[in-house]
This record gives structure tokens, C-alpha cells and sequence, in this order.
């Protein structure tokens, strides 16, 4: 990816997407994000990421961060609710994201979204498949519309979410059946190397910890990223 235009970080406040940001900062490579309140918008600043106030499900506010002076070259979406947020932006966020990183002809679009979605659905234990279904289901939505609007994506499902610091373990497969934990720096760092990675366009992997993956599940391929 060039240095002279942006990586869209959408998510960026908090969790992978704040990962996500600070690891790309760190390899000096530019960030914009789309943020909904100031407090957060100074922190990220205070890094070096250029900030757009805004809200993903208002449709005029991400084509302005999008769209904006700033060429966009990749979009990267860890876009997902919290269990008290009563309107989800797993699929409307994300939709309205990949609808203007079409219009602004992005070159990459990496979504973030989670064990458990689509065909991954096999590696759920069903009590937390019950208990998570509403927010799968959105996210499912969302790969299902990323898939179909002819963009160069990667769909990137973690395991389960630690917030420690980063091992050096994580992993990509692209077997559904696979299931385990991961710590957040990991899975920013597995998305980061995708942005330059031909093999993952129009791949979706599941990430894990090489040393967290749950006892008992079928041999596995681990995917290579190539040169990146």
C-alpha cells in the first residue's frame, strides 16, 4: 500500500480497531477514522490518526469521511454493537461503508467480524451460538453484501477476544471448522499484514492463536499470506 494515501479505520475507538490504528501508525503509515464523539476523536489524534466526527449509520457522514480531500486507499471495519447499543451497526454501519468505499474506489475493503458468522457457524458451541445469534446474524449480513459488491475484500473472523498484549501467535485459516481465543494486538497485526497481501484478496479467515485453538478439532491448514 502507498504511503501517500490513507487506511480507513472504522472501529477505531476502542478493541481491534484501536489495534488496528496504532500498529499502522506505528509502521508510518497514515490513518483516518471515523469517530462519534470528541473524547475519542483527541485521544487517536494524539497518536498521529487524522479523525472525522461522525456516526457509520448515517450514510452522509461516512461518504464524507470517505470520500473527503484525503484519498482512501483501503477501508478496514471493525464495526460491531455493544449488547446495550439498541441500533447495531454490524450490518447497517458496514453496509454503508462498503457502499462509499465503492463510490471512492478503494482498493482493498478487510472486514472484521467473528467466529460464528456464515459458514463458521459449525465452530460455535450452541449455548453461545444462542446467546450471540442476533449479532452473528448482522454479521453475516454484512460479509454476504461485502462479497456481492464486486470490491477487493478480505473477511477476517476472530476467535475469542483477549486484551492482552500481543504474542506473536496469531494465525489464519481459512477451515470454518476451527475454534480458539486470541489477543487483540494479534488479530491487528494478522489484519495489517492482509492489506498487502495478494493471497488474501477475497479470502475469509478465521484467526486464532496457535496456542489457544480448542483440543479436539480436526488438522487444520494454516493459510499463507505470501509476500506482504
Amino acid at each position: 500500500m502507498s504511503n501517500t494515501s490513507y487506511i480507513f479505520v472504522a472501529g477505531a475507538s476502542r478493541g481491534v480497531g484501536q489495534e488496528i490504528a496504532k500498529y499502522l501508525i506505528a509502521q508510518y503509515i497514515k490513518v483516518k477514522a471515523l469517530l462519534r464523539t470528541e473524547v475519542a476523536a483527541k485521544g487517536l489524534e494524539a497518536t498521529g490518526v487524522l479523525t472525522v466526527i461522525g456516526d457509520a449509520l448515517n450514510v452522509d457522514d461516512v461518504e464524507r469521511a470517505i470520500l473527503g480531500n484525503e484519498p482512501v486507499q483501503a477501508v478496514i471495519s471493525t464495526l460491531g454493537g455493544l449488547p446495550t447499543n439498541d441500533d447495531k451497526p454490524d450490518f447497517i454501519g458496514n453496509k454503508n461503508l462498503i457502499d462509499a468505499a465503492v463510490k471512492a474506489g478503494v482498493q482493498k475493503f478487510i472486514l472484521v467480524t467473528s467466529i460464528g458468522a456464515g459458514d463458521s457457524v459449525v465452530a460455535m458451541p450452541p449455548q453461545a451460538l444462542e446467546a450471540l445469534k442476533p449479532v452473528l446474524t448482522l454479521k453475516e449480513q454484512a460479509e454476504q453484501y461485502l462479497m456481492n459488491n464486486g470490491l477487493n475484500y478480505t473477511i477476517i473472523r476472530p476467535g475469542g477476544l483477549k486484551s492482552e498484549p500481543a504474542t506473536g501467535n496469531g494465525i489464519l485459516t481459512a477451515d470454518p471448522r476451527i475454534v480458539g481465543s486470541i489477543h487483540r494486538a494479534d488479530v491487528a497485526q494478522l489484519v495489517c499484514r492482509c492489506l498487502n497481501s495478494t493471497n488474501a484478496n477475497y479470502q475469509v479467515l478465521s484467526a486464532l492463536d496457535k496456542n489457544m485453538i480448542y483440543p479436539g478439532l480436526p488438522e487444520f491448514i494454516e493459510f499463507d499470506l505470501g509476500n506482504w
